[in-house]
C-alpha cells in the first residue's frame, strides 16, 4: 500500500465511531446499517457514512443481500493495521526511552554540578 492508502486507513480507523463500528462487527461476525445502527446513537444514514468509510479503505467489505448490505471485518487488513499500529508504538517507546535517558543524565549532571 501506498503513503496516500495508509493515511487513508489511519484517518478511518481515527474516528471513534468508525472504532466503535468495527467493535461491533468484531464482535458479531456481521451486520447492517440498521441493526448496527440500533445500538449507537447515530441514524442509519449516519453508520452508512462510516461504514462506506471503513469498506473504502479496505476494513470491511460489503455483500447486498436483498435491500440490506452486510458488512464484515476483512481480517488481513485489520492485522495488517494493527501490525502497523505496532511498528510505530514500538518506534515511539525507542524515541521516549532515548528522551528519558537524556533527561536523566542531564538531571544527573545538574546534581553533580550542585553538589561539587
Amino acid at each position: 500500500m501506498s503513503t496516500t492508502d495508509d493515511d487513508e486507513l489511519w484517518s478511518a480507523i481515527g474516528d471513534p465511531t468508525r472504532r466503535t463500528l468495527i467493535d461491533l462487527l468484531l464482535a458479531s461476525g456481521t451486520g447492517t446499517a440498521t441493526s448496527l445502527s440500533a445500538g449507537l446513537p447515530l441514524t442509519r444514514q449516519a453508520v452508512s457514512k462510516h461504514l462506506a468509510v471503513l469498506d473504502r479503505v479496505g476494513l470491511i467489505h460489503a455483500e447486498q443481500a436483498g435491500r440490506e448490505r452486510h458488512y464484515r471485518i476483512d481480517q488481513a487488513q485489520l492485522a495488517r493495521a494493527a501490525a502497523q499500529l505496532a511498528t510505530v508504538g514500538a518506534a515511539w517507546d525507542a524515541r521516549l526511552h532515548r528522551i528519558k535517558s537524556i533527561a536523566e543524565a542531564i538531571a544527573r549532571s545538574r546534581n553533580d554540578t550542585e553538589g561539587a
